[in-house]
């Protein structure tokens, strides 16, 4: 058993309390994590807003990264003091798993989202009293968590790895919609709407993959001046022009080959959709919620046009952090220039920047 400290959700809508949580020791095939970081997603804070009296209380993060500090007899290729960066939960052994599509294990929801293990029990309590957790297999907002293997990715011990976590996340989900998604061609078009943290790995990855013209539109300038230096070719405030317009002036007339929308609105999804060429594809990742109704015009998908729904990144973590890894190394994803970091005690500051968009990826830290 191991006693750590752990930021827990008592209420919904409510500050999050630090506090001391007993963790067991992990099983045979588990593993006991030190967490070093851990990022702050809008998927938490949904879940912050949301949650009900009977999800709580709840250790919430899913964008770790830490070291293994204990391993269960059963696992293997992981060793104490191996440095990992965490991702999703997936069962491993459902017909979409054994296709290697994990993003949608037939399982997804509940080992994501369901608070505790698949067999219903959590590894934490506090006070003497059952805490829930293993969100995302993680619960990494808290300095030691058990989770199984295949959540955990090996990474090299010279990368600065208390910032490697939203690489398990939302930046993977960015840059995965570009290079898995959409893999776009060399010189070809690609328009990313809102770029927060999500849409600026979207337009890195775009500039990675040797996007000809890479178009950012977002109303915060900021945001706006970021995407230029990370590799947008052109950017649009949405306040004060048409994007659809705009886009297609830019690729003259014919509209983008690709978009990324990275924020869920149901204007913002249609001008993504809007603005392709015949054909495009627009990959949409943003998230408002499990029942978020558009309106689309089905005029703009009768000549070619596809709207696809992208969780993920549609990433196998194991192979793609480490080409997210290589691509950093290279100096095409650097992603360390979105990151701002917060000492565990300051959580609750951090979160609230992320919020109000006055950060673009804040990452919490254990001493």
């Amino acid at each position: 058993m191991v006693t750590t400290t752990a930021a827990v959700l008592r209420a919904a809508g409510r500050p999050l309390s630090l506090e001391s949580v007993d963790v067991e020791p992990p099983r045979a095939d588990e593993v006991l994590i030190k967490v070093t970081g851990s990022g702050v997603c809008h998927t938490d804070l949904g879940l912050m807003a949301t949650a009900g009296q009977g999800q709580l209380p709840l250790i919430l993060g899913h964008e770790g990264s830490g070291v293994v500090a204990e391993a269960g007899a059963e696992v293997t290729g992981l060793e104490v003091g191996d440095h990992v960066v965490l991702s999703y939960a997936y069962c491993g052994s459902c017909e979409t798993c054994n296709a290697g599509t994990y993003v949608h294990c037939r399982q997804f929801m509940a080992l994501n989202f369901g608070g505790a293990r698949a067999d219903g029990t959590t590894a934490y309590r506090a006070a003497g009293e059952p805490v829930g957790g293993h969100f995302f297999g993680q619960s990494s907002w808290a300095g030691h968590l058990v989770t199984s293997p295949r959540n955990v990715v090996k990474v090299d011990k010279d990368l600065p790895l208390d910032l490697l976590g939203p690489l398990g996340c939302g930046f993977q989900t960015g840059a995965g919609a570009v290079l898995n998604t959409l893999d776009p061609r060399p010189g070809s078009s690609l328009a990313v709407f809102a770029v927060g943290s999500v849409g600026l790995a979207a337009v890195m990855a775009a500039k990675a993959a040797g996007c000809g013209t890479i178009v950012a539109v977002d109303p915060q300038a900021a945001r706006r001046d970021l995407a230029r230096e990370l590799g947008a070719t052109h950017v649009i405030d949405p306040t004060h022009e048409d994007p659809v317009e705009a886009i297609r002036a830019l690729t003259g007339g014919h509209g983008a080959d690709h978009s990324v929308e990275c924020i869920g609105f149901g204007r913002v999804v249609r001008q993504a959709l809007e603005c392709l060429a015949s054909p495009g594809v627009c990959a949409s990742v943003g998230f408002q919620g499990a029942e978020n109704d558009l309106t689309l015009n089905q005029g703009h998908l009768l000549f070619g046009r596809r709207l696809v729904g992208v969780i993920e990144g549609d990433a196998d973590p194991h192979t793609f952090i480490p080409r997210l890894i290589a691509l950093y190394r290279e100096g095409k994803f650097p992603f360390d220039r979105l990151v701002e970091v917060f000492p565990l005690d300051r959580i609750n500051e951090a979160i609230d920047l992320a919020h109000h968009g006055k950060v673009t990826k804040a990452v919490v830290t254990f001493g």
